[in-house]
């Protein structure tokens, strides 16, 4: 090892810097590690309002729930058949209880009665189902 003289004081030549190759492998593994570990969720969402009243749902609603629609006079349908809004509840009881795994979709129209709608969820929620996705059509 060669000394430079300057002033008063020595200084080496060689550097002794720090060796990043082990922590650049380090952070490579962790980066695999997240990524091969990271858990990747389906988001379920809703077009809404669409040209010609068209309801569109994505993946996670249609065939897999019970289908209620809500018309603009207040009128209830649940699964095609018209029911009052009060009998909702048992009509979601009875599907509910032949498939559990079924939850509820609610097809509302534009301008269906708000009242009726909130009715129709408390009836739903009466029948023991709180998975409630909800659409809009006309």
């Amino acid at each position: 090892m060669r000394l430079k003289r300057h002033g008063s004081l020595e200084h080496s030549e060689s550097s002794h810097g720090i060796d990043l190759a082990p922590m650049l492998d380090f952070v490579l593994n962790l980066l695999i590690f997240f990524i091969i570990t990271a858990v990747f969720v389906k988001e379920f969402g809703l077009q809404v309002n669409r040209p010609g009243g068209q309801v569109q749902a994505s993946a996670g609603a249609g065939e897999g729930s019970i289908a209620i629609r809500i018309l603009s006079g207040g009128e209830v349908f649940v699964d095609d058949r018209i029911v009052d809004a009060r009998a909702v509840s048992a009509n979601v009881e009875r599907i509910h209880a032949v498939s559990p795994s079924k939850g509820v979709l609610i097809i509302a129209e534009q301008e269906a009665p708000t009242g009726v709608l909130v009715q129709v969820v408390d009836q739903i929620h009466l029948g023991g189902v709180y998975d409630i996705t909800f659409a809009t059509g006309r």
